[in-house]
């Protein structure tokens, strides 16, 4: 027989705990947020346990209630989304997913026929995603760049954020080295301003400071190398289409790991769920599959200078 005390209350904790404060939880509960204050305390009770240290103007939950609530958000996510799926009308099968500009613009729409193909009566929709943006509610799932770290998510490996200096070819015909590279010719990202240095390091040419036009993306970035404005850095796999088209071209062989890999994002208990179980097997096939080769490379990597 399942013991549980008090389900109002353990509502309450987990909003208040994910939320950070009595008043959040509130508002996201339809209650005051004394009434949330009650029903914690009365829990606490009931369990002989403190959740939280009440400090000014703030909520720390203490080490049993970070316990309890690692355990619990992801249960009351698997609920909402099994509410969801019980409710929703049989014919409606929708799969949500949380995605960069960039990355579903160069990527992944260019390639989803494949999967409309594989699954047509599932509706795929994209929202808003991104490195700064949080793993939303209603999201089936996300695609990160990042180190793999997001917790009570589950992180599979898609890609390698590999670097390399990408050009159109009337200007690759000019780099026969790396040293042939100037500072005003290197377009740049702005969020992502690590990427010239660390490819530079690579090809030990640390005195050469970037200093071409900046984008604050790097779909924005590409766009403006394949317009001829400049040099930009590639990132996998933002660059493996124009590659293989010819539209960019690498003028050196050197590929330099960013330090971050793109990762499929979800939260465990979506394994069970058949639409999303379809989209994994098939975009983790997709990923796997070896990046066109490019139709043209022009220079050579030069020995180190």
């Amino acid at each position: 027989m399942r013991r549980l005390l008090f389900l109002n209350g353990i509502k309450a904790f987990e909003a208040a705990a994910r939320t950070g404060s009595f008043a959040a939880a509130g508002l996201e509960l339809s209650v005051s947020a004394a009434a949330v204050s009650r029903m914690v305390h009365l829990l606490e009770e009931r369990l002989g346990v403190a959740l939280f240290e009440r400090k000014a103007n703030r909520l720390v939950l203490t080490q049993a209630g970070r316990a309890y609530q690692s355990g619990l958000t992801p249960i009351f996510d698997a609920l909402a989304s099994l509410t969801a799926q019980v409710t929703a009308p049989a014919s409606v099968r929708v799969l949500t997913i949380g995605v960069g500009h960039t990355f579903a613009m160069r990527w992944l729409i260019p390639r989803l026929s494949e999967f409309r193909s594989e699954e047509p009566d599932i509706e795929v929709r994209f929202t808003t995603g991104g490195a700064s943006v949080p793993f939303g509610e209603d999201w089936s799932c996300g695609i990160k760049l990042g180190t793999g770290d997001w917790p009570g998510l589950v992180a599979e490996p898609l890609f390698a954020g590999d670097l390399t200096p990408v050009c159109v070819p009337r200007l690759a015909s000019g780099l026969k080295r790396p040293a042939d590279l100037k500072g005003p010719s290197l377009i740049r990202v702005e969020h992502s301003p690590e990427d010239w240095p660390i490819w530079l390091k690579a090809a030990n040419l640390t005195r050469i400071n970037p200093r071409g036009p900046e984008f604050q993306f790097y779909g924005q970035a590409l766009q403006a190398a394949a317009d001829g404005l400049g040099i930009a850095m590639g990132i996998r796999p933002y660059i493996d289409d124009d590659l293989a088209a010819g539209r960019l071209v690498a003028p050196f062989d050197l590929s330099v790991p960013k330090g971050m890999r793109w990762y499929l994002l979800y939260r465990s208990f979506q394994t069970e769920h058949r639409d999303f179980a379809a989209f994994r097997r098939w975009i983790m096939r997709a990923a796997s599959e070896p990046a066109a080769r490019p139709v043209k490379r022009t220079g050579r990597v030069a020995a180190r200078n």
